[in-house]
């Protein structure tokens, strides 16, 4: 009996280069040999492997967009491609690139000083160093600009104070892009480790990107020179661009988690038998098979258009909003389907289906959650704002 390839049913990949291609096929290898036969274990310790970080490095998967520096200068589609083979693995896996990329790397590379650029760029892209990115606090999730964390001048030195909170990589890294209020408006900070009056505190009891350290940010009266602030943007502009940034990877990244869910899913449905034969063959199971491959061959076909625009210069942070809201919303909605599938075997860590529906109830928040990336799409689509 021939079976389609329904993960890909509309050929996608088809459209990407033979270097892409390439890349997806050797990240698959590397989360084959390296990540899934451990992925389980971390996860249920709570933990991220700080091993891994120079494998990725040596992969060029940190900062891979990026020009110079010892970064891979890669397309727009190829890091796509990147996330969604990383977070196939798993969630805390592509986060740990994404943060260290695009909400780290990324604005000291757009908005840094030659001397901020040569000193942390070349290590974060060999995965010597890592980062992390402070703009969440407890009471300004999804209105940071209402963010408490200040910052003053003192003489030619800056003064820091106040906290963040649910920052991913926060507990491994070794320097922080924290945003904060100044006279000026909110500037971005780089606070490395072990600054006096920088502490942090990884954050424990997750039922969610459990492999995947999460930790809040502690400053005060952190003393900086003036070297250390970010010179080239005031505003909410640079936290909203590197958020812009690093939804493009959640785009793709959902679609990699929704295909292993997915394909799991139809592996397990030819397999399992009830009733004296596989539960693949009865109308309700492939029902549920035929919509989650809908969705998952949509969000792909979705992922690779704004590939495209981002590619050409023209993706809008309103499309990043559509692609993220789409994308996470139906990826979560067929890992709960496949989990159904699964039946009690869909919640042990013996398949990895609950794993990623634990996830992606991260990923459908953070960056935005769903509510705010529909009123941002409500504004771009009658020119009236629901929120400020």
């Amino acid at each position: 009996m021939s079976t389609l390839p329904t993960s890909d049913l509309l050929e996608v990949d088809q459209l990407l280069g033979d270097a892409e291609r390439l890349l997806a096929e050797t990240i698959r290898r590397f989360v084959t040999d390296q990540v899934l036969p451990e992925i389980s274990s971390w996860y249920e310790a709570g933990v991220f492997p700080r091993e891994l970080v120079p494998r990725l490095g040596e992969l060029g998967l940190l900062g891979m967009h990026l020009d110079g520096y010892g970064c891979a200068g890669a397309n727009a589609l190829a890091y796509g491609v990147a996330c969604r083979e990383l977070e196939a693995a798993d969630s805390g896996l592509r986060s740990f690139v994404s943060v260290q990329g695009s909400l780290a790397m990324f604005p000291i590379w757009r908005y840094g000083s030659a001397g901020q650029k040569q000193r942390w760029l070349p290590g974060m892209a060999k995965g010597e160093l890592v980062g992390c990115f402070g703009l969440t606090e407890s009471d300004a999730g999804s209105d940071p600009a209402s963010m408490r964390t200040a910052a003053r001048r003192q003489g030619s030195d800056w003064v820091l104070n106040g906290a963040k909170t649910w920052i991913t990589n926060g507990g491994l890294a070794d320097v922080a892009v924290v945003w904060a209020r100044t006279e000026e408006g909110v500037r971005g900070f780089l606070v490395p480790r072990g600054t006096p009056g920088f502490r942090t505190y990884d954050i424990h009891r997750k039922h969610s990107m459990r492999a995947s350290v999460t930790s809040e940010l502690v400053f005060e009266d952190v003393r900086l020179p003036r070297d250390a602030v970010l010179p080239d943007v005031i505003g909410m502009r640079g936290p909203l661009s590197c958020l812009t940034e690093a939804r493009y990877g959640i785009v793709w990244g959902a679609v990699g988690a929704a295909r292993t869910c997915f394909e799991t899913a139809v592996s397990y449905a030819r397999t399992r038998t009830q009733f004296g034969r596989p539960i693949a063959g009865f109308q309700l199971t492939q029902r549920k098979l035929v919509e989650m491959c809908l969705e998952l061959n949509k969000a792909a076909l979705l992922a690779h258009r704004l590939g495209c625009l981002k590619d050409a210069g023209r993706l809008t942070p309103e499309q990043v909003s559509l692609g993220k809201l789409n994308n996470v919303r139906e990826a979560l909605a067929i890992a709960r389907e496949a989990r159904t599938i699964l039946g009690a075997n869909g919640i042990s860590s013996e398949y990895p289906v609950m794993r990623h529906a634990s996830n992606l109830e991260s990923v459908l928040t953070y960056e935005g959650t769903s509510e705010v990336h529909t009123l941002l799409l409500g504004h771009a689509i009658t020119g009236e704002k629901a929120f400020s």
